[in-house]
């Protein structure tokens, strides 16, 4: 893959350049709640802008339905971009061409307002790409920077670069690097440790990973399905019975960790009346939303080993406080193993929002990834398109 490097050794002052970024952060209203993917972006952007180049960024934000959303702005974002980069971003509406002094940055407003972005249609999408060019000329390039979208065979992905001069951004090509570490000869022991909410969006990867890891350390929702796997009452936890099977089938790999004690309330809420009781004594009733102290300490323990470690998903709802201390305490033992030497991933999406939230050092870890479901297909083995069409 050719990179920003590559492009900015060609010369790209006066040049514009089209990047895709990936700014979908969580809002509060209109207040960003973490700004942790915008700051990602913050150095392939810099790199163009301090060339020379004319940038416009493109990104998404949620999932508009049948065109604009004042919900769905990228205003926010556009206002917090440019207090990083120190200059104004002016948010550009669908269809103007900007105006861009050399080294301006631009961001322009909500990709997915237009739903040719993501129609399966190939037409379609290939009409939005050229209009996207005719923003910034046929002689401008593509830097594609938004690794949380480049599973995902969109217009403003993947089409665009088949339009113009395509190239790596940074956070594409560490991405890369990273993953490829994973799948190729990782160091071991190599453990990973995989939560969330159900066995079915993970059943892939752990079929995928079980060959090749020596644990795999199973914690939140989805936790309990594989508890009824072993024949254990789960009370009103969350249970995907469709999967009792499938996960059964899994266990037979005997590299499976699961909790032995969980924190269980008498409903969803963080003041909720909670107990923590072993795996084998939920009550009907209860419903578990942790991990419990017992199983942090006997999951430390196989990550104090590790040379490798890949981290997906919370072990618990650490958003309400009562069930933040499982996900809290796993986080500290990886961040534990690799101050001892190992090279740990967070596999981006909730993990890493775990990660500021509760307030972990983000340095702490090896690497921190900007795309959990883009993540989770590359370890499977899946071909990325916005990837391979970078390889091109």
């Amino acid at each position: 893959m050719r990179t920003v490097s590559d492009l900015v050794s060609e010369g790209v002052s006066g040049r514009a350049v089209l990047v895709r970024s990936d700014l979908n952060v969580p809002l509060d209203g209109e207040t960003i709640t973490d700004d942790g993917r915008i700051r990602a972006s913050v150095p392939t952007i810099s790199a163009l802008a301090d060339a020379g180049a004319r940038v416009l960024v493109t990104a998404h934000l949620g999932r508009p339905k049948g065109g604009a959303d004042p919900k769905y702005s990228l205003a926010p974002v556009a206002e917090r971009l440019g207090e990083l980069l120190g200059k104004e971003v002016p948010l550009v509406p669908h269809g103007q061409r900007p105006e861009l002094a050399d080294g301006g940055v631009a961001l322009l407003e909500n990709i997915r307002f237009d739903p040719r972005e993501t129609s399966k249609d190939d037409d379609q999408r290939a009409e939005f790409a050229r209009e996207l060019v005719d923003l910034v000329g046929p002689d401008a390039a593509f830097v594609s920077d938004g690794f949380g979208v480049v599973h995902r065979k969109q217009a403003s992905v993947y089409d665009v670069a088949q339009d113009l001069p395509a190239y790596a951004g940074g956070l594409v090509l560490s991405e890369v690097e990273v993953l490829t570490t994973l799948t190729g000869d990782p160091e071991r022991p190599y453990a990973v440790v995989l939560g969330g909410s159900k066995v079915s969006d993970k059943l892939a990867v752990i079929e995928a990973l079980l060959p090749k890891v020596d644990s795999l350390l199973v914690g939140g929702g989805m936790c309990f399905t594989f508890l009824a796997a072993q024949g254990y009452g789960v009370g009103s936890s969350l249970l995907e019975s469709d999967q009792i099977d499938s996960s059964r089938k899994l266990l037979e790999s005997g590299k499976i960790v699961l909790p032995t004690d969980v924190v269980v309330a008498d409903r969803f809420a963080a003041d909720a009346a909670t107990e923590t009781v072993p795996v084998d004594a939920i009550e009907d009733g209860w419903m578990g939303l942790d991990i419990g102290p017992e199983s942090v300490r006997a999951f430390a323990e196989v990550l104090s080993g590790a040379k490798t470690v890949f981290w997906n998903g919370p072990m618990g709802v650490f958003e309400l406080a009562p069930f933040a201390e499982g996900t809290r305490g796993v986080a500290r033992a990886i961040v534990d193993s690799t101050a001892s030497g190992a090279f740990s991933v967070v596999g981006g999406g909730d993990s890493a929002a775990a990660v500021r939230a509760l307030g972990l050092p983000e340095d702490g870890f090896s690497h921190i990834s900007t795309g959990g479901g883009a993540s989770l297909e590359f370890l499977e083995g899946k071909s990325l398109p916005g990837v391979a069409v970078l390889e091109r």
